[in-house]
């Protein structure tokens, strides 16, 4: 994965959220959920580190703003 820039934090409320997981299905749930709460920069795809385990999944979250229902 590409490093976080000083962008991706630059404010209170703002974060990068990474999760490794067994398998595609449960990293994107694990995405769906926090896109449910959160505005959400989500990730199309995870990526897979030779000799780790699992899959990984970045996103990037927005805490300060509400979420449309």
């Amino acid at each position: 994965m590409r490093p976080i820039t000083e962008a991706h934090v630059a404010q209170p409320g703002l974060a990068v959220v990474e999760v490794a997981a067994a398998d595609d299905q449960t990293a994107l749930a694990i995405q769906e959920l926090l896109a449910g709460r959160w505005a959400t920069s989500p990730a199309d795809r995870t990526t897979r580190e030779p000799g780790e385990p699992g899959v990984r999944l970045r996103c990037y979250l927005d805490v300060r703003q509400a979420l449309n229902t």
